[in-house]
């Protein structure tokens, strides 16, 4: 990282940051998307028990990893104030943190998962696949979580295409892992959608090992002596982590968690059909998200060091932007969306039930595109100068109290069906988005 003085420094840096960031969150989602993809060529019931099981894990895994990403800002903010000797021990912290955290999320998952799919009356084998899809994928979560504080050590020092260059190298082996648990090819059992469960933890496996392997070979990162100078767990680090973190997490998972109730209502209120539709439209859709997530999270990097030094208006104009690059790339493509729906349709099934809703869901998509793109890169450059708190609350008050009622009220009492819970996504998205801006004005204000 280092200090942009020129408006033509400032848009090189940010994009020389983002584009690797792009690259390594395609990468991750591509593994959810090929194998989401992948189970539905083995048939309608596997797309709907991968769905579920997806919609059921990501929020969690959004919400823990969501505390997860204060290294961000923590690590960013210590290099730009020239505090560069207590980074290692703050990623230490982190590391025992995330092991915590995985922890929790499996001993919570032995106890409600069965109770949960229950209450959710799905047919006999879809509640079969998506039970054994989370089972299977749970094997990775400890190294998934680990290898993700890693990520943000990484990225917050601006070293962005080190992720980037492991998932390029992974993205290919977990296709090859799906392909053989999902058909039962070179003596592995046939497991159809519950293989991609497994596929996915043997990657994260894969992913930590290397990143510990960088923490050692690469000369920058030996500075820090990670995994050679062990810490005592420290309490108080921890609780500076989780007050930065846990706003985060929550902001993150309140987001999430819109499209995985949503989700869960369809499953429980129409057919199997619309089930795979609403989320073969959502894992697409999700896809594209990853460019203005991956904007945020160079945001939060950039206006963290920028903030760190105290340099307010270099930090306000990489929030400008940073900003306005996200909601104009989403706006193209918008028009992708609208131009390509059918043979984006036809990638997910044969079914032309299934075909005919993914086209007139992807519609709805378009409308909530750009309200997701602007409340996700303002919540970047809110993170970078540390405030999470408020914007915590205001993800909480739109996601849950606007989006999700306006949605089952329109869903459940007018001929919109399904349709309803779209357009409800798009009023939660669109009130957040107001929320974070007005509150960027206070703080830029300050």
């Amino acid at each position: 990282m280092h200090h942009a003085q020129t408006p033509k420094e400032k848009v090189a840096l940010l994009f020389k940051i983002f584009w690797p960031i792009m690259v390594t969150q395609v990468g991750l989602y591509a593994m959810n998307l090929v194998g989401t993809m992948m189970a539905g060529r083995s048939g309608t019931d596997d797309l709907a028990g991968v769905a579920i099981g997806s919609s059921i894990w990501m929020p969690v895994f959004t919400g823990m990893n969501g505390i997860l990403m204060a290294v961000t800002p923590i690590v960013s903010q210590l290099l730009g104030s020239g505090q560069r000797h207590k980074i290692g021990e703050s990623v230490t912290q982190s590391l025992y943190l995330s092991v915590l955290l995985s922890v929790i999320v499996l001993v919570v998952g032995a106890v409600f998962l069965e109770p949960l799919l229950s209450l959710m009356v799905l047919e006999p084998n879809v509640h079969h696949i998506t039970k054994h899809f989370l089972i299977g994928l749970s094997f990775g979560i400890v190294p998934l979580f680990a290898a993700n504080v890693l990520r943000y050590f990484f990225d917050a020092q601006g070293y962005t295409h080190i992720m980037m260059a492991i998932m390029l190298l992974v993205v290919p082996v977990n296709v090859v892992l799906n392909y053989f648990f999902i058909f039962g090819k070179f003596g592995f059992p046939a497991l159809g959608g519950i293989g991609v469960g497994y596929a996915t933890a043997a990657t994260y496996w894969f992913i930590f090992i290397i990143c510990v392997i960088i923490t050692f070979k690469v000369k920058n990162m030996r500075t820090y002596h990670l995994f050679v100078k062990w810490f005592s767990p420290s309490l108080k680090t921890w609780r500076e982590q989780l007050r930065i973190g846990v706003p985060m997490g929550l902001s993150v998972f309140f987001e999430s968690s819109i499209f995985a109730v949503v989700t869960l209502l369809v499953s429980t209120m129409f057919s199997t059909v619309t089930i795979a539709a609403h989320q073969a439209s959502i894992n697409f859709t999700s896809l594209l998200f990853m460019v203005p997530l991956s904007i945020s999270m160079a945001l939060t990097i950039v206006v963290g060091f920028e903030a760190g030094g105290r340099r307010f208006a270099d930090a306000k104009q990489y929030a400008r932007l940073g900003v306005t690059s996200a909601i104009g790339m989403m706006a193209i493509f918008s028009l992708f969306l609208y131009f390509f729906r059918e043979q984006i349709a036809h990638l997910y099934s044969d079914n032309g039930e299934v075909v005919d809703l993914v086209k007139q869901f992807l519609i709805f998509a378009i409308f909530y595109q750009m309200s997701d793109a602007a409340q996700a890169s303002l919540q970047g450059v809110l993170r970078g100068y540390k405030d999470v708190t408020i914007p915590f609350v205001t993800a909480l008050a739109s996601y849950w109290g606007i989006g999700i009622p306006v949605g089952y009220g329109l869903a459940s009492f007018t001929d919109w069906g399904p349709f309803g819970f779209w357009i409800g996504i798009t009023a939660g998205l669109t009130c957040a988005a107001l929320g974070f801006l007005l509150r960027l004005f206070i703080i830029q204000k300050r």
